[in-house]
């Protein structure tokens, strides 16, 4: 049914080069099927502008602009625009796909600009925070989408207690895994959006596993972690929400400009 680089279960994504997507990789998923089932979810257009936040090798981006009609920006802290812009352009879609480099926590774009933002299997390095979606928001159209889908858990560990066969791959930084519902939860009290989807893929830590196996197969740690927990905690989230439009994002706090005057610094007597 699939390998690491084609299923059957995503049939835009098995039309591209297994070479094409060894060379565009740049994270633990296949982001071709993450694009593909986190757009069954969102209703894209021809047309649409798209943030496609911390994209990696913007393989996601161009993928979404050849499949969908939508205009992407590909934006990422890490990864060379300038690499992007090559790859881009030897796929032909430089008329709709925008790489640049940027800071989720800074991004450098009007209110209200986008239709939708997605992000693929990096949302968790940010997104737990109480007051990201709130930032998020601000760059989103009223009833403007917002999907993620990555590496997640299917339930919340009880007492938070790492389950035994997990705790050799477990490492701190993978405290900001966390389950649909959780998700859910998170977003909604907020106020400021509206969740329609809060999911798993079914036999996701299949595809997780089926991955690793085709792009890391030294990552032994991980690959047994995967294999031992058979699905039971590991798998892919995905969650897609719309901006309220009764409800406004907090404005952002001015910068304070420096004001210093000198004082004495004890009370004297």
């Amino acid at each position: 049914m699939h390998s690491g680089l084609a299923s059957a279960r995503f049939p835009r994504a098995a039309k591209y080069h297994p070479d094409w997507l060894r060379a565009s990789a740049s994270g633990g998923a296949n982001p071709l099927w993450l694009a593909e089932w986190l757009a069954e979810a969102l209703g894209l257009e021809p047309g649409m502008r798209v943030l496609d936040l911390a994209c990696g090798r913007a393989a996601s981006s161009i993928f979404l602009h050849r499949e969908f009609g939508v205009q992407v920006w590909a934006a990422d802290l890490w990864f060379d625009p300038a690499e992007n812009q090559q790859r881009i352009n030897d796929a032909h879609v430089e008329h709709g796909v925008f790489p640049l480099r940027a800071d989720a926590r800074a991004l450098p774009f009007e209110a209200d600009f986008f239709d939708a933002v997605i992000c693929i299997d990096a949302y968790v390095y940010f997104g737990t925070d109480d007051l990201y979606l709130n930032y998020l928001a601000r760059f989103i159209k009223p009833e403007g989408l917002i999907g993620i889908a990555g590496a997640g858990l299917m339930h919340e560990f009880d007492g938070d207690e790492v389950p035994e066969h997990l705790r050799a791959w477990w490492t701190p930084s993978h405290a900001c895994l966390h389950s649909a519902q959780w998700w859910r939860r998170h977003w909604e009290r907020s106020g400021l959006v509206d969740v329609a989807v809060a999911d798993t893929l079914e036999d996701g830590w299949e595809y997780w596993l089926a991955w690793h196996r085709a792009i890391a197969p030294d990552n032994a740690v991980e690959i047994d972690a995967l294999e031992d927990d058979g699905g039971n905690s590991l798998g892919y989230v995905r969650v897609v929400a719309g901006r309220r439009t009764d409800v406004m994002p907090d404005p952002p706090v001015p910068p304070f400009p420096a004001n210093y005057t000198p004082q004495p610094l004890l009370a004297r007597g």
